[in-house]
């Protein structure tokens, strides 16, 4: 099977692309087209994939990356069995495409994350929603859909197959303990930099903060003036493998997102590589969070914006690294049962194969 893997938006490091369903389908023995924005993110194409570079759709450049990536496709679909989409925005260059075999990989609630996309503006959300409404109920009526969440079987009238943001579950890992605390992912406002922020300042002295990814233009002032008073270390973005080893043994992994409507019905990948790991998780009181910390038993909630109970956590689990330390072995207990890719990888390229078969449809 030859499967051409498709992006026009996410870093082609993306975890889930790259070292979840690129791996899997290599360890498979199949072969791999990537198209992904390669120069854009400053990415040297992977090893063991055909990488082809796309502009990438940010900005004014939106449009102009689309059209490129169209024509990209149209070109090398017929050697593909599969074309596998990670951008909303490609089912709009694939709309007059024939090919037997298109798949979509729905890992965010496009309507609502709209309203978290700044570069729409406020007056036109509203209507940018129902078209986002109608493209994705096209793409169901067209395509074959694979899923990142079960909360998104309810934006779509059939069900289908659900591939969950798993992680992958290292065999060892070091005890909790130290002096750190981590975040992991892109730092925004809605993703609580803010509030990561003001943890740093109340715990300096004590604890390390170590914010590892990238950062926002709104954020990025805040958190270079907290690096130079040593409030907290920025790594910047690192690969997802070298990023998930640095927080092992960390007292705690951080969680705190904002009551968005993108996030009440997603279950944050951070917080299971968290568990994986062996690091322990403080969040924010969203529903399906919520839900996970109390299955997993892998840490506790907060308020939102509740800094001063994050900081009082860190405080109990570092004087008593026993506690933190069960609730980082019953939380990586779970995710091994529960969330762990070397499952979903096989259901996945499974899945693939199914439907690259001539009587599927495409």
């Amino acid at each position: 099977m030859r499967v051409l893997v498709a992006t026009v938006v996410h870093d082609p490091r993306d975890a889930r692309i790259a070292a979840r369903e690129i791996a899997s389908l290599l360890a498979a023995g199949h072969r791999v087209t990537y198209l992904a924005p390669f120069q854009h993110f400053g990415v040297t194409p992977m090893p063991g994939v055909e990488c082809v570079d796309v502009p990438a759709a940010h900005g004014r450049h939106r449009f102009s990356a689309l059209v490129a990536a169209t024509r990209t496709l149209r070109k090398m679909a017929p050697d593909h069995d599969v074309l596998l989409l990670h951008s909303p925005e490609l089912l709009l260059a694939v709309a007059t495409l024939t090919h037997r075999c298109i798949v979509w990989d729905v890992h965010e609630d496009l309507p609502a994350s709209i309203s978290l996309k700044g570069w729409i503006p406020k007056p036109l959300r509203s209507i940018t929603q129902q078209l986002a409404r109608r493209m994705e109920l096209r793409a169901e009526a067209h395509y074959h859909l694979l899923l990142a969440e079960h909360s998104y079987q309810q934006r779509f009238h059939d069900s289908h197959p659900v591939i969950p943001n798993s992680t992958t579950v290292p065999a060892v890992v070091p005890a909790v303990g130290g002096d750190r605390i981590v975040y992991v992912g892109h730092v925004t406002r809605a993703r609580g930099g803010v509030e990561m922020l003001e943890v740093a300042q109340q715990l300096h002295g004590e604890v390390s903060v170590h914010l590892i990814g990238s950062v926002d233009r709104e954020m990025t002032a805040p958190v270079r003036a907290a690096q130079e008073r040593g409030e907290v270390i920025w790594h910047g973005y690192v690969a997802n493998e070298q990023a998930l080893a640095m927080i092992e043994g960390a007292i705690a992994g951080l969680a705190l997102l904002h009551d968005e409507p993108n996030y009440r019905h997603s279950r944050p990948t951070k917080i299971m590589e968290y568990l994986a790991h062996g690091v322990p998780v403080i969040a924010t009181n969203l529903p399906v969070t919520k839900a996970l910390i109390e299955d997993s038993g892998g840490g506790e909630v907060v308020g939102f914006g509740d800094t001063n109970a994050v900081v009082d956590i860190v405080r109990r689990w570092r004087a008593d690294p026993a506690l933190g330390q069960t609730f980082a072995d019953t939380g990586r207990e779970w995710v091994t049962t529960h969330m762990n890719w070397a499952n979903d990888g096989v259901r996945f390229v499974s899945q693939l194969q199914e439907w690259s078969q001539p009587t599927q449809r495409g």
